[in-house]
């Protein structure tokens, strides 16, 4: 039987970044960067030595900084619905 997929979450996104380096690599930016990031208040969970976010956190660390909406687009993105809701923001503004 196949297993349902929740067609809300964007296709092949992890659901969990684990990691300096699969972090920086969400961000497009390079391990210290994002090592100093977490150190000025970007939402981690370190358990040990393990690192681990989300995009969700991310994101919503992202907009509460910068005081915009963000969301990262990933290759498998909705282009077509990213660019609408920037155009809804901007609207707005």
């Amino acid at each position: 039987m196949a297993k349902k997929t929740d067609s809300s979450k964007t296709k092949n996104q992890p659901e969990v970044l684990k990691g300096w380096k699969e972090i920086a690599n969400y961000l497009g930016e390079r391990v210290s960067v994002v090592q100093r990031w977490a150190t000025e208040g970007m939402p981690v969970t370190k358990e040990g030595r393990a690192i681990s976010t989300t995009p969700a956190q991310l994101n919503e660390w992202l907009a509460s900084v910068s005081k915009k909406p963000v969301h990262i687009v990933t290759p498998e993105s909705d282009l077509t619905a990213e660019l609408k809701r920037g155009l809804a923001f901007a609207k707005k503004g």
